[in-house]
């Protein structure tokens, strides 16, 4: 019997899960990215116990005061070293960089990993109700829907930036995940009219099951699938939102950080004093790129009739 054909033999004989972590695994591209992210993380969550200086400049280590006298650029500036505990260097004020880069990095992933959550549960549920039902309810929703889409969100989200900056980040999450939704409704509708004509759909509304439960039970578990793989992409498009905004001054309100409030503050410099930009730029392009690779390796072994799916 040829390899291919032992292959083939012995994937016969793998349950669904772990085909698709076979094929996840075979994707060379998303296995850098899964081990990029991870290395990220644990950096977001490792680092501030790696060095002595916190980003909270009004706290007594939020400070450097020497780095005003070995300073060789004026100000607080100095260029990034082990010797002192400044990994990343010191901004104008003395503040540690490594310390409120790692603070954006913690804070840019959870608001991405909550934004993607919470709008691809909104997804689910709305694009399953108006799929199952149809009817006045797939009317009303999608009316919903298509006004959300041709409403201006960035604007909104600016207009009201005074109002969830004085609120907290976590208001920012909310209204980024209700404007990040609709797309994947739509997607989940159209799959859902599909299902509910199934065989389990239809037995399981015969023997009298109450539709709420079709539709948690049933709809959206067989849609794992394409949620898991939306979420994950999810996660990206909301850190990009998100330092966007807080590129724009609409974000994250100071004192606290993001990636976007350390670019924006370092963009300035980025020719000048390099590390006061590159870092949390850097960091900012790998954990998006390693997202997306994750994501096509997801999408990939889900779909193995894909092209690249193929190949893996």
């Amino acid at each position: 019997m040829s390899e291919k054909k032992l292959n083939q033999a012995k994937d016969e004989t793998l349950s669904r899960r772990q085909l698709i972590v076979r094929r996840f695994f075979r994707n060379k591209s998303a296995v850098f990215g899964l081990g990029t992210l991870l290395f990220i993380t644990a950096l977001a969550v490792l680092g501030p116990y790696l060095t002595p200086w916190t980003w909270d400049l009004s706290k007594e280590n939020g400070l450097d005061f020497n780095a005003f006298i070995d300073s060789p650029y004026g100000g607080g500036l100095t260029a990034p070293s082990f010797d002192d505990g400044h990994y990343f260097g010191t901004s104008q004020v003395g503040g540690d960089v490594f310390a409120q880069t790692i603070r954006g990095l913690q804070k840019s992933l959870l608001i991405g990993l909550l934004v993607a959550v919470f709008s691809t549960s909104i997804a689910a549920i709305v694009g399953a109700t108006a799929g199952y039902l149809m009817g006045r309810t797939d009317k009303g929703l999608m009316w919903l829907v298509d006004l959300l889409l041709v409403l201006p969100s960035f604007l909104i989200l600016a207009i009201l930036s005074r109002w969830y900056q004085s609120s907290g980040w976590l208001l920012l999450v909310v209204l980024l995940a209700a404007f990040n939704w609709m797309i994947t409704a739509r997607i989940v509708r159209s799959v859902s009219m599909s299902l509910r004509e199934r065989d389990f759909i239809r037995a399981a509304r015969y023997m009298g099951v109450p539709t709420r439960k079709i539709i948690s039970k049933h709809l959206i578990p067989n849609m794992a699938s394409l949620l898991i793989i939306d979420g994950t992409l999810n996660v990206g498009g909301a850190i990009l939102s998100e330092t966007g905004l807080s590129y724009l001054g609409f974000g994250v309100r100071a004192p606290d950080v993001s990636l976007g409030s350390l670019i924006a503050e370092g963009t300035a410099s980025a020719l000048t004093y390099p590390w006061l930009f590159m870092f949390s730029g850097g960091l900012l392009i790998l954990t998006v790129l390693a997202i997306s690779l994750i994501g096509d390796g997801l999408r990939d072994a889900f779909d193995p009739g894909s092209k690249s799916g193929r190949k893996s």
